[in-house]
């Protein structure tokens, strides 16, 4: 009588399941307390990264495991196909973030006026952000050649109108201003800073908008800077561009209100 031996019970495949299980949960943690503000932005940072190589080790473990189940009918086919799905819905941001990554150019910094950019507040800015410096000629033509619709606004209204439609778009976003809105009276220029967020990782960025009066038109530029990461993954033009378009908008229903009375 030949006898069959019995079934092991896969360790590598445990582990790969519960790897990629605390890889998840980890990681909807640290996003939620990022989120509220009860992480700091470079604990967030180092944290996902650990995120990521827990993910992988997991399908590491699960791989070597699959190669026991295949060659030696080791049990573990269950523990596997859950370690991997779980992993790969953990990795799934990162590969989208290496997307865009290679997709967007590696800028951080985006202003409408190369020349005179609009000055951004620095009063709470620590020494683990990234450093302001302006822009060099070849980041330059990157942010010409890859955001041709970061342009400053020119427009033919009064400067206090102007100022105005930029405070009502600036209220309709979530965006924590540095200061009160300042005061126009004898003014032909102001400022207005705050601190943005990105939508997805809550990532901060400094954002200034100034507003020139010039005689002849009302100037409007924007600038928005990471305070994190070599590469903003398109944010900062997407936060210039969507807020322009939204001020043009407004504007042109302030004037179209004015004209109807």
């Amino acid at each position: 009588m030949v006898s069959i031996p019995e079934r092991q019970t896969s360790k590598a495949a445990g582990w790969s399941r519960r790897t990629a299980a605390f890889s998840a949960v980890l990681l909807l943690t640290v996003f939620a307390g990022h989120y509220l503000g009860l992480v700091e932005t470079p604990v967030f940072l180092w944290v996902l990264a650990i995120v990521g190589l827990l993910a992988a080790l997991a399908l590491l473990f699960a791989a070597f495991a699959f190669s026991r189940l295949w060659n030696f009918g080791d049990r573990g086919g269950h523990d596997i196909a859950v370690a991997v799905l779980l992993a790969l819905l953990v990795l799934s941001p990162y590969g989208v973030a290496v997307y865009w990554a290679a997709t967007f150019p590696p800028l951080r910094d985006i202003s409408t006026d190369f020349d005179d950019p609009p000055v951004l507040d620095v009063g709470d800015r620590t020494k683990d952000m990234n450093v302001l410096s302006p822009s060099t000629p070849g980041e330059q033509r990157l942010q010409t050649e890859s955001y041709p619709l970061v342009t400053a606004r020119s427009y033919d209204l009064p400067f206090e109108t102007v100022v105005n439609a930029v405070e009502t778009v600036l209220d309709r976003r979530n965006w924590d201003l540095s200061e009160p809105y300042p005061e126009l009276a004898g003014q032909s220029e102001v400022t207005i800073t705050a601190v943005a967020r990105s939508f997805v990782l809550a990532l901060p960025a400094d954002v200034a908008i100034r507003v020139t009066d010039d005689g002849d038109t009302v100037i409007v530029d924007m600038r928005s800077a990471s305070r994190y990461g070599r590469h903003d993954l398109g944010d900062n033009a997407a936060r210039v561009t969507d807020f322009l378009a939204e001020l043009d908008q407004e504007v042109a229903g302030q004037v179209g209100a004015t004209s109807a009375e």
